[in-house]
């Protein structure tokens, strides 16, 4: 004999669940007791074992799908059995309905039925109300003590109801109104419409409808986005991380990036960025100040020697940094040509375990968003990270003058565990210099 697995109740208020993993495939064997599917509620995620044993005939209800406590989810069959399969979903509150449409039943039992009101009519009136089809009970009466004649049952069969006993002034307002009367109850003697239940129907008919909810797009909070809220929320929870900001003056950084493209215009496999400059600049600085180019791994700071850089990659399910190893030692050419390549394979999802481990500073770029700064949250182990906004002409004093230049905003979190602010301003400073004069790389 075939068994139907119904969603559980896992709880006095779980009214719905969602089956969010089948165990078992169509046509696997089960065995009573074994872990059959999994149910995620609005508070818990269980495993529910299966009631019986036998064969999954029938998976109803697929994953991903919620539905009432009750609904049928799977059919296991017996041996020898070959049940129907069941078309679509069977909700769970149809059983429902049925308890709760058995109570009137239940409770009636205890009195008796209902002795059924005699309506007082004609003989020829009963056989020709049930020739019409016509209900004795809304047919009015014309005989004596309102009794109803074979008359009547003909008239109410060829007019219809009659219409609702009115009173004038109810009938007037009504009819200003555009109301219905034949849809309108009275409360009146023998159920006449009064002027109060005419304001009570236009009342209702002025509310104003709820509306419908607004419809939310569902992201799972998992994969890449997952990793990230972690890594993120572990570094402000366990590093002593301090931002400070400068603004530099990178009119210089901005000739030198446009000298570099005239010189390379004819080479299409050359091409120079602000941020290409920028991350030359940091691994020199870093070199210069060895204390940022360090990693906090348990009770030990790891001085490096050399610059593993990261640089971040906004994709659409979420940012991963890739390290150009090796900064210090790479000119800008190589540079530019490198970071492009890792950001290549950032978005087609090719970059090997070395590309994106042992990093010792990040650099995140937010220029090309229109951002002229913001608050970096450090990349753990490492003790740095620089924040870099857009560069923008404005009105600055130059030479004692007040003239257009290039200004671009540097933010820089720190590790002060590591590191103390003096040093870690030093380092920015240095940085600041470089790019302000970008010829000083060079020395």
């Amino acid at each position: 004999m075939s068994v139907n697995v119904t969603m559980p109740k896992l709880g006095m208020t779980m009214k719905v669940g969602k089956v969010s993993k089948w165990y078992k495939n169509e046509g696997d064997s089960v065995e009573k007791g074994e872990n059959l599917f999994e149910v995620e509620t609005e508070k818990i995620t269980n495993k529910v074992e299966s009631p019986e044993s036998g064969t999954l005939f029938q998976v109803v209800v697929p994953e991903g799908t919620t539905v009432p406590v009750g609904t049928i989810l799977a059919v296991i069959a017996q041996a020898g059995d070959q049940p129907e399969r069941i078309e679509g979903i069977q909700a769970g509150d149809v059983v429902e309905m049925k308890a709760e449409a058995a109570k009137p039943q239940a409770a009636e039992a205890g009195t008796g039925p209902a002795e059924k009101k005699r309506i007082l009519s004609t003989p020829s009136a009963r056989r020709l109300a049930k020739e019409l089809g016509v209900d004795l009970a809304s047919v009015p009466g014309t005989g004596p003590d309102g009794k109803i004649k074979e008359a009547d049952v003909l008239k109410f069969h060829e007019e219809g109801p009659p219409a609702p006993k009115i009173t004038p002034l109810a009938a007037e307002i009504a009819k200003q109104e555009g109301l219905d009367t034949s849809k309108i109850s009275g409360t009146g003697e023998n159920g006449k419409i009064t002027r109060q239940d005419v304001e009570r129907a236009l009342a209702a008919a002025t509310v104003v409808p709820e509306e419908e909810p607004c419809k939310v797009k569902v992201i799972p909070f998992e994969g890449m986005r997952k990793v990230i809220a972690d890594n993120m929320h572990a570094s402000l929870q366990t590093a002593a991380q301090l931002t400070t900001f400068t603004e530099v003056d990178v009119t210089e950084m901005v000739r030198f990036r446009n000298l570099a493209m005239d010189e390379y215009k004819r080479d299409d496999s050359v091409k120079i960025s602000y941020n290409d400059i920028i991350v030359m600049a940091t691994a020199r600085a870093l070199m210069r100040h060895p204390i940022m180019n360090s990693t906090l791994v348990g009770e030990e700071i790891l001085v490096h020697d050399t610059v593993h850089l990261g640089i971040a990659v906004a994709l659409s399910e979420g940012l991963i940094v890739p390290k150009l190893r090796h900064a210090e030692k790479k000119n800008l050419l190589q540079i530019a040509e490198e970071v492009r390549q890792l950001a290549q394979k950032a978005r087609e999802g090719a970059l090997v375990i070395e590309e994106v481990t042992d990093g010792t500073f990040t650099i995140s770029n937010v220029s090309m968003l229109g951002m002229d700064g913001f608050t970096p949250v450090l990349n753990p182990p490492e003790t740095g990270i620089l924040g870099v906004g857009r560069v923008i002409e404005k009105p600055a004093v130059f030479e004692g003058e007040i003239t257009i230049r290039h200004m671009m905003t540097l933010s820089l979190t720190f590790d002060h565990r590591v590191v103390d602010g003096a040093p870690a301003m030093t380092f920015l400073k240095t940085l600041a210099r470089y790019l302000e004069q970008p010829l000083l790389l060079i020395t």
